[in-house]
């Protein structure tokens, strides 16, 4: 037998295809152009509306002026940067947006986990189809028209202070004017809206668990909430973390619309964040390059959130975003 390190024979098979060129990658593009062509529309709008756009950060380490330009404006460096930490009202603002989050991540974001080990359980298909249904509805919802509904229940004349006035005689409260209660209306109006919509992700992962294991849970005698503790959950804790990670990343973005839709000078104090913040000092008084070095910062936190999560996740064994 010949070995593999002896010359082969020119005319051998082998030696053939040894000396076939490579297709190149131009060659390589054209024989799969049917799909990159699906994938084309999608690269054009990351390009054109996701990294075009960071062009304009730029703006951040200038004194922008729109009659000046990009070319022309004077160059401060980090100066609007050191504003962020100077300016109380920045750091107010900052609390703000971090407790929303955490309050967020902390009561909204494990709703969506229970419902889909609720709905997994349910074994009367034609129930749990409609069930499905209603809860993803909400999601459908724009932020005008719940937040037109949550006004409507709880204005000074809304249905809770017509009942509560006809049923004990109680004077009318103004509810959306309470400091103390803007956040977590917020929430709940969050899990009203997202969590159906959020089981989604859920159930394809617990499509995906073993059902062996709860076979042979069954056989060691354990119940549904055992078995659901026991083998369901740790079964989708891969997705649980990684939809985590991806939250982390946005832990400074509460959502722009919902939080405008719900501010009034009563509860200003405790509702500004800086996404609200942002439009007011960029739009409302011209304060470009203050309000787009806060965007940028608010985007550097995300990204190290995220870096960090992942890292922490493979720390302990999983498998993390990349």
């Amino acid at each position: 037998m010949a070995s593999f390190t002896e010359p082969l024979d020119p005319v051998s098979p082998l030696a053939a295809n040894r000396s076939k060129r490579e297709p190149t990658i131009g060659r390589k593009l054209w024989n799969s152009r049917y799909m990159y062509a699906f994938v084309l529309p999608g690269a054009l709008y990351f390009l054109l509306f996701k990294y075009v756009p960071l062009l304009g950060s730029v703006i951040a380490f200038q004194d922008y002026s729109p009659f000046q330009g990009f070319l022309h404006s004077d160059w401060v460096g980090f100066a609007h940067f050191a504003r962020i930490f100077d300016n109380p009202e920045v750091l107010q603002v900052l609390v703000n947006t971090l407790t929303l989050s955490f309050l967020q991540i902390a009561f909204a974001f494990p709703v969506p986990i229970g419902l889909a080990l609720l709905l997994n359980e349910i074994r009367n298909e034609r129930f749990k189809r409609l069930l499905q249904s209603f809860i993803y509805l909400p999601h459908f919802l724009s932020w005008v028209v719940v937040i037109g509904i949550v006004t409507l229940f709880l204005r000074s004349d809304g249905v809770i202070n017509s009942m509560t006035a006809k049923l004990f005689g109680w004077p009318s409260v103004q509810f959306l004017q309470l400091p103390w209660l803007f956040k977590p209306l917020l929430v709940l109006e969050i899990i009203w809206k997202e969590a159906g919509w959020g089981t989604i992700v859920f159930l394809a992962a617990l499509a995906a668990v073993n059902p062996e294991l709860q076979e042979a849970a069954i056989v060691d005698g354990a119940g549904r909430w055992k078995r659901m503790w026991h083998v369901t959950l740790p079964g989708i804790r891969g997705t649980i973390i990684i939809l985590l990670i991806l939250r982390l990343g946005t832990v400074l973005d509460n959502g722009f619309e919902q939080i405008f839709l719900m501010l009034n000078p009563y509860v200003e104090e405790v509702g500004n964040v800086l996404d609200t913040y942002v439009y007011y000092k960029g739009i409302l008084q011209s304060d470009f390059s203050f309000a787009t070095a806060v965007g940028l910062f608010k985007s550097v936190v995300g990204l190290i959130l995220v870096v960090g999560a992942n890292k922490l996740a493979k720390r302990f064994g999983e498998d993390g975003i990349y």
